[in-house]
């Protein structure tokens, strides 16, 4: 895939802020489950963390959003940063539970292998205004392929500190918050590079009209899009990637370094469906690229529940992953192309905060399902939602035509 001719230079600085991210919450998202586990947390306990972590997440994100377009969108995405970086020294410094649950919910832990942050909002609509209509997939196929590899590439790191761990003596508790030390200074970094953001970046938002409503020509679209992907991210809740490392934890006694192998190639095979997620959106139209890579994914994720040993187990879910992620570029760019540029930012908001709220509000019942057996019901669970969502989806908006074309 290459880089899309009409695309504004500063996107490039966002793919890159994109993939630092990334890395950090593949990092995290596997070390999680791990080191509250190693701090003696029940499954149920780890759930309402993870709980916390979306719920706290979709609040910044919906207020980012809905005033993205008034204020500067560098102060905004440094404001994050600080946070991320508090964030990550928050979990290595605080080991017990209620103080815990707060940092989580306050800060900007990201416990899943998509982006469910506060950065999101801002940067979709800064994306979207950044290149034509005809490339926008394009543009956000490679922003989700520049996390998604990233991702995989932090979720392999996860086993280095245990490894070192290992070899130096030092305990385990001690190598898990090493990586919240990692997620703190890859804050920092991401902050140097906003820094160096041109002013026609900066002001590109707050330079279009403001409309007096964040939503007014597209508000019954985009709330049936965001009823729809909440549903998706409902389902999702039950699989966020922390808790599928609990699972495998449990069920089959995976170690750390094999659970952060196994998100490493996982994470890999949802970074290369990106590269094919723009053509085929381009071939058969956004809607059925969304559908007909979701559904046959959450099929696997289904039968991977039941699945007798860890490798078939695994195998379900690598071909999940193949699958799973291609509808996320074909999703970005339908919203922004079904709303006028002027309400990006609100519609991208209001679109993914109710996702994020969703997802959180099913981890605590995966914690739960997993604190009483080790089969995989959560698992069983989230793909029969999303399953529900692809047909809904496919009924309700294959004949939506985007208003670009």
């Amino acid at each position: 895939m290459f880089w899309p001719a009409s695309a504004h230079a500063p996107a490039k600085r966002l793919l890159i802020t994109r993939a630092l991210r990334g890395f950090a919450d593949g990092v995290v998202s596997v070390a999680l489950a791990g080191y509250l586990s190693e701090l003696g947390y029940a499954p149920t306990q780890i759930g309402a963390i993870v709980t916390s972590t979306l719920l706290g997440s979709a609040a910044l994100s919906l207020v980012a959003g809905l005033v993205g377009s008034r204020f500067d969108q560098r102060r905004l995405l440094l404001g994050a940063s600080l946070l991320m970086a508090a964030t990550g020294l928050g979990f290595a410094g605080v080991t017990q539970f209620w103080p815990l649950l707060v940092v989580a919910f306050v800060g900007t832990l990201n416990p899943s292998a998509g982006d469910v942050s506060v950065f999101l909002p801002i940067e979709q609509a800064l994306l979207a205004g950044s290149v034509t209509a005809r490339e926008r997939t394009q543009l956000f196929a490679l922003y989700n392929l520049s996390g998604a590899f990233a991702g995989a590439l932090g979720a392999l790191a996860t086993g280095v500190p245990a490894w070192l761990a290992l070899r130096a003596g030092m305990s385990l508790q001690l190598a898990y918050r090493a990586t919240f030390i990692t997620y703190s200074v890859v804050a920092v970094i991401a902050a140097l590079i906003y820094l160096g953001f041109p002013a026609a970046v900066r002001g590109e938002l707050s330079s279009i009209a403001p409309s007096t409503r964040p939503l007014a020509q597209s508000r019954k679209i985009v709330l049936q899009l965001a009823a729809l992907f909440s549903l998706d991210s409902f389902g999702g809740g039950f699989v966020v990637q922390s808790l599928l490392a609990l699972w495998l934890f449990r069920r089959f006694d995976l170690s750390i370094e094999a659970t952060g192998r196994v998100f490493f190639f996982t994470g890999l095979l949802a970074a290369g469906s990106q590269l094919v997620s723009s053509r085929l959106a381009a071939r058969i139209g956004h809607i059925r690229t969304m559908v007909f890579t979701h559904l046959p994914a959450n099929l696997c994720l289904m039968a991977a529940a039941f699945m007798p040993n860890a490798t078939l187990a695994i195998g379900l879910l690598l071909c999940r992953m193949a699958l799973a992620q291609m509808d996320v570029p074909a999703r970005q760019a339908y919203v922004m192309a079904v709303v006028p540029p002027e309400e990006r930012a609100a519609a991208a908001s209001v679109t993914n905060i109710p996702r994020s709220l969703a997802t959180a509000m099913t981890p605590l019942i995966a914690g739960v399902m997993l604190e009483h057996s080790d089969t995989g019901w959560p698992l069983f669970a989230g793909g029969a939602i999303k399953v529900a969502y692809d047909l809904l989806l496919l009924t309700m908006f294959s004949r939506v035509k985007p208003l670009d074309e």
